[in-house]
């Protein structure tokens, strides 16, 4: 069963997990028909596939140590660090450490679209 996400006004923590971050799973935290955040666990060494989303995003570095990786580059982000990506560009996570980011994905149709066959890399909602 998913977990219930925020409502618009609500407060949501999204601080450093600390010693938690260990066990923490990754969550959607709100969405709208326009704007969906997300809460991505990474675990040290466990790369996120290549994907894509149709739309503009915010990769923030919540804690840890998390490489963007893009056929163009790579951005390296440490706590407290962001990259915006352009849409639909394809794009893999991957953290040195345990790590948390913030993802926020701008919707312009209600949807972050397919990106691959794991829904764009976006826990299910």
């Amino acid at each position: 069963m998913a977990l219930p996400h925020a409502q618009l006004l609500d407060v949501i923590h999204i601080g450093p997990l600390g010693p938690a971050l260990h066990d923490a799973v990754s969550t959607s935290l709100l969405k709208t028909e326009r704007l969906q955040l997300l809460h991505l666990v990474l675990p040290a060494r466990r790369d996120q596939p290549e994907h894509h989303v149709d739309d503009e995003c915010t990769i923030h570095c919540l804690e840890g140590d998390v490489e963007v990786r893009m056929p163009s580059g790579s951005r390296r982000l440490g706590p407290g660090q962001l990259v915006v990506l352009p849409a639909r560009q394809r794009h893999s996570l991957s953290a040195r450490v345990d790590s948390a980011v913030l993802m926020t994905l701008l919707l312009q149709t209600g949807d972050a679209g397919d990106g691959g066959s794991n829904g764009g890399g976006v826990p299910p909602t």
